[in-house]
Parts: C-alpha cells; structure tokens; sequence
C-alpha cells in the first residue's frame, strides 16, 4: 500500500470489520443535547460527560429551561467536567442566544453554529453531522493524530486534517468513520500505547517503519 488512496481505501474496510456499527459516544436526544454535551467534551472524557448530562438535562433540557438556570446551578451539575466554570458560563450564554435570536432552536448552520458562545468548528461539525445530516467532518485529537500516522495528512493543522481526509472518502462514509477512527484510536492505537509502529493498521500499512510517529499538535 504504497498510494495514500490504497492506504485510505485499506483503512475504511478495516474499520467497517471492526466497527460496522458505531454509536456516538455522548448521550443526547436532539440537536440541543448534543450540542451541550460535545461543549462539555472539551478536555473531559465522554465518560464523565455522560456521568454528569443526566443532572443537567434533568433541570434543564431546552435552550428556554437553560437560560433560566444561573451560572452556578449549571456549575453544580458539571462541577467534575475539566474547565467547568467557562464552561457553565458558556452553556448560560449560548442558551440566552439560542432563545434571543434563534427562537430557541439550534440553528443548521455553520455560521449560525459558530455564533455561538464555546461552539468551535469541531463542535459545529458534529452537531451538523449527527442531528441535521449535512456532510462534515469532525476532527479531533484522535483523528488528528490517526491521519498523521496513518500518512493520510502531513498534519499542518485540524484544518488541514479535515480537508484532507473530505478527499479520501465519499460523503456518505464521513459520519460514520469519524467515529469509526476516533473508537479505534481510544481502543488500538492510542496516544501512548501506540507511536505509529504497533497497531494492526500501522502495522499493515508500515511493515518496514522503525522509528516512532512525532505527532504534530492540532
């Protein structure tokens, strides 16, 4: 596999053995939800995030409830989330956005998306992706830095990682092996356990590599 497009092609099939279902990670039940639980995602794991959305969403489920809460009370329910306290005061303004100028729903796009306070690209990218299904690509630091030892993307940036990767692969595989890459670099080729030489993919796609893969940050 000496082509990034044989090595791309090689990956998707891997991964649909491996993962030929994948389920999102965060639990939600719509656009909202979603969009406030990958907000929480931000360095924290999933896991935490799942531990603490159900408090929250149990006060406040909608961007009306929400913008009724006090900073603090958000604060209370997400207090074990890394970075809380921007956090809670994110969620209390974006929720004030959402009902001032959005009539309370969570705009389709990602300009819109952008807009609001604590929402970056990635963030937009999932919720476009997952609840209104229009083509993106969320890149995190999984996927980042799985293109790069898989020599998908000379990993410049998450910018260029995205556009790189929209390249390789059809639309109509983007949701899915987004998270297809992300459950297979937390389970097989993590960031320590392996350096781009010891996992089944860098394996077959790198016979002959030696030297560990010095990942450029996102």
């Amino acid at each position: 596999m000496q082509t990034k497009k044989e090595r791309a092609a090689y990956i998707g099939r891997k991964l649909d053995e491996l993962y030929p279902e994948v389920p999102i990670p965060l639990d939600h039940t719509d656009a909202f939800t979603l969009l406030i639980a990958v907000l929480l995602s931000a360095q924290c794991t999933d896991k935490r995030v799942n531990l603490v959305t159900p408090a929250l969403f149990a006060k406040a489920s909608t961007p009306q409830a929400m913008a009724k809460l006090s900073v603090a009370e958000i604060k209370e329910c997400i207090a074990t989330c890394g970075l809380a306290n921007g956090k809670a005061k994110n969620i209390r303004a974006l929720s004030e956005m959402l009902v001032n100028e959005f009539d309370g729903t969570v705009p389709r796009t990602f300009e819109a998306l952008a807009k609001l306070p604590g929402v970056g690209h990635k963030t937009a990218s999932v919720v476009m992706i997952h609840t209104f299904k229009i083509p993106a690509f969320p890149v995190d630091t999984h996927i980042h830095r799985l293109a790069q030892r898989w020599k998908l993307t000379n990993g410049k940036n998450v910018v260029q990682t995205e556009a790189d990767l929209k390249k390789l692969y059809p639309e109509k595989d983007w949701e899915k092996l987004h998270l297809q890459i992300i459950t297979y670099g937390r389970e097989h080729c993590t960031a320590r356990g392996c350096d781009g030489t010891k996992c089944i993919i860098c394996k077959t796609c790198f016979p002959n590599r030696k030297k560990p893969v010095v990942t450029k940050k996102a």
